[in-house]
């Protein structure tokens, strides 16, 4: 039997039980794809990142409990907290090459870390799925798509609250997932996002949304610097930044447990 160590932290949490969790699992070595995914499914979180030394910095790979993704706002922004807390990384910043590149986490002096991501600018999109507003049960609303999900822009908060989608239907959208967006009341923007496709049906916080989003705001208003929420039922809350071709997420994380898996 083998074990091996496993943390579980909440990741843009403004107070205990909020925020995104993810388990974090730092490795010396991969373990095979299949055993990485058995235990994102046993884990049963958003997200499980798996964590290997590279170079002079660290190799991150994610997975939900049906499938490996090629990026993880969340989980990453978790693992660097767990290097910092839990495993005595003591820089400033901490780096990770991805599926999507090289992302970086800085740590501020108040404990909150910000995320380097890429920037997703969407596009419209000419041919909207025929299934996906009515899945949202909405009866119209502005259609873009990223890299990785189409995103819906409403007209208030009100609307982004009062979703109730038809899970099966959204299945069905040949994307990674689903974004609704709006102005907030409170906030600069406002989102929900949703993920069926990839055993999510509603992300409670997600950091890779939020570089479309970023994008997509300045876009509406010119902006570079933004409040978010997403209103899911833990809450999340996000300063966003977007700096020429990268978007920068920053947070609060809370560790919630640590332990050993056995296997």
């Amino acid at each position: 039997m083998t074990s091996l160590p496993i943390y579980q932290a909440d990741a843009f949490a403004s107070k205990p039980f909020s925020g995104n969790p993810a388990s974090i699992c730092p490795l010396p070595q991969w373990l095979p794809e299949e055993l990485m995914q058995q235990i994102a499914m046993e884990n049963n979180q958003a997200e499980t990142a798996f964590i290997v030394p590279y170079e002079d910095a660290y190799q991150i790979r994610w997975f939900t409990p049906t499938v490996e993704v090629a990026l993880c706002g969340h989980a990453t922004l978790a693992a660097a907290h767990i290097f910092y807390e839990q495993l005595g990384h003591q820089a400033d910043h901490i780096r990770f090459f991805s599926k999507s590149g090289w992302l970086t986490v800085a740590r501020h002096s108040d404990q909150r870390l910000t995320l380097d991501f890429p920037s997703d600018p969407p596009g419209a999109v000419e041919q909207v799925p025929p299934t996906l507003l009515h899945a949202l049960g909405i009866p119209n609303g502005k259609v873009y798509k990223g890299n990785f999900d189409y995103m819906v822009e409403v007209d208030n908060e009100d609307m982004i609250l009062a979703l109730a989608p038809d899970m099966s239907k959204l299945r069905t959208i040949d994307a990674r997932g689903v974004l609704v967006t709006a102005r907030g009341s409170s906030v600069d923007f406002v989102s929900r996002c949703f993920f069926p496709q990839s055993g999510i049906d509603e992300d409670p916080v997600t950091g890779s949304a939020h570089c479309l989003l970023t994008a997509y705001w300045h876009q509406q208003t010119g902006n570079t610097h933004f409040k978010a929420v997403q209103l899911s039922a833990r809450r999340g809350e996000l300063d966003c930044e977007l700096k020429g071709d990268r978007v920068l997420m920053t947070g609060t994380v809370r560790t919630y447990l640590k332990g050993e898996i056995y296997i």
